[in-house]
Formats: C-alpha cells, structure tokens, sequence
C-alpha cells in the first residue's frame, strides 16, 4: 500500500493508524524511519518498533530493512518513506558521464529488486510517498506558460502499478483514494484515515473458503496457458496462497501439449 501527500499531511500518524487497523496489535508493527526518526512522535499511539534507516538510501539497504523486520516476527512494515530510494538513484544516476540512457541499465535492476521486495513480502507493507507540486507547460499568448496539475509523488513514475492501494492525502489529512483494488474507496467521498480503515483492509484480505474453492476449481479445469494466466491476474487476493495450484497446472498442461505433439 502507498498513502502520499505533502510534508505535513499526516502521512506517518495515517500510516501507523491504517497498520494497527490490519493487526490490532502495536508490537506486530515496525516503522523502518528514513525521516531522522521522526516517527518517534507518535511513541504515544502504542508501542511499536522502530527501525532507523540512514544514509546512504541504496534500494538495497532498504530491502535489507524489509527482511529484517519480516525475520523479528512483523506482521506490518511501514517504509516512512520510500521517497529517498528513488532520490539516491537520481543522485548517483546525475553523477555518472556518457550516455544518460544507457546508464539507467545500472540501477533500474537494483531498484527493481527492492520493488520485488515490497510486492513478494508475506506481510503487509505500508509505504509512504513525499509529494511535490507537478507542473505542465501550456501555450497561452504564443509563450510556454507553467500551470499546475496536482501533486505528484517522489518515486519512480510506474511503482503505483505494482502497490494495491494508493491514498492521496491532502493538507487537511483527508484521504483520496487514486488506485484501489480492493474497491473499498474506489469513487467514495474524501476521509480520514483511522485504524477502521485499516480494519476493512484486513477483512478485505482474510481468505474466503468459498471463494478458494472456486477458484481452484477453475484452475483444475483450465486447459490452456493463455487462460490459466487470466484467471491468476483476476485474482491478486490469492495468487500467493495458490500459486503452488497455478505452478502445478501450468505444469500439467505443458506436459500434456508436449505429449500431444509427440
């Protein structure tokens, strides 16, 4: 999950709230602090973990981090924030001569990795984004005016793709939900985050039998790739509990075209 805004927003008190929501319990919960721990503030809403993070913030020390906390037994992860990852890219990217394209070739697979990191963890992460003001350049009078056209969040351009959930704080601490794949938020009114709204995540998330079931059953019946990737992609709630199913079917009908062809 990602939740952005501005400096001053309430994007690491949002963060902390929406995480005790999943687990309802505070020693569950770790804030790897990116921002001179000024996570500390809000010692007074339980008593979570802190992980400080320093420079330099390399993409690896942050998966490092990540795995940490998974080993000390967390179930949520707050990355408060991942802005400075991708600012250390940027940084070392400007510090390097020849071709600017061709030097991307060294750090996009290292950013990719801890991309991975976040998306393939078993437990819930919870990252936060600084935004800034983002402009475009409009003709007006025959000149190349700046107008503004929202915030944007400093990271990579394509990292929401990966996320399941991304909020847009506002200056007033209101949340607006610009991707969701749970449908929880989707086209609902601006709101404040509480452990509530962590509490419907983590309902969204429980498994449904039924629904499993369903799913597997699907899965046995499939007979081609091309269909059995549809319904993996149709269904993000459970493509970790059932990827074993998916792998072993994937198998099963390559095993069974070959013989075909055979």
């Amino acid at each position: 999950m990602g939740i952005q805004g501005p400096s001053g927003s309430g994007k690491t008190k949002s963060a902390l709230l929406l995480a005790f929501g999943l687990t309802a319990d505070w020693s569950k919960i770790a804030v790897i602090d990116t921002e001179n721990r000024s996570s500390e503030l809000y010692c007074n809403l339980g008593s979570f973990s802190i992980l400080p993070l320093y420079s330099p913030f390399t993409p690896e020390r942050f998966s490092e981090a990540i795995q940490t906390c998974a080993k000390a037994g967390m179930q949520v992860v707050i990355i408060d924030s991942i802005s400075p990852e991708w600012q250390n890219i940027l940084q070392e990217h400007s510090k390097l001569t020849g071709n600017s394209y061709t030097n991307w070739s060294k750090f996009t697979p290292r950013h990719q990795i801890f991309v991975d990191t976040l998306i393939q963890s078993d437990i819930h992460i919870i990252c936060t984004l600084r935004s800034k003001q983002a402009y475009v350049l409009n003709e007006k009078n025959g000149k190349q005016v700046p107008e503004k056209v929202g915030m944007k969040p400093i990271q990579r351009e394509d990292l929401d793709y990966e996320l399941t959930l991304v909020l847009q704080l506002s200056m007033g601490h209101y949340a607006t939900a610009i991707k969701d794949r749970t449908e929880i938020f989707a086209d609902k009114p601006a709101f404040t985050i509480t452990s509530e709204t962590g509490f419907l995540i983590r309902k969204w998330c429980e498994p449904d039998d039924a629904i499993e079931d369903l799913i597997i059953s699907q899965i046995e019946g499939c007979a081609d790739i091309p269909s059995l990737k549809t319904i993996f992609e149709n269904h993000p709630l459970y493509q970790n509990s059932l990827r074993h199913k998916f792998n072993l079917r994937q198998q099963e009908i390559q095993s069974a075209h070959g013989n075909t062809n055979n």
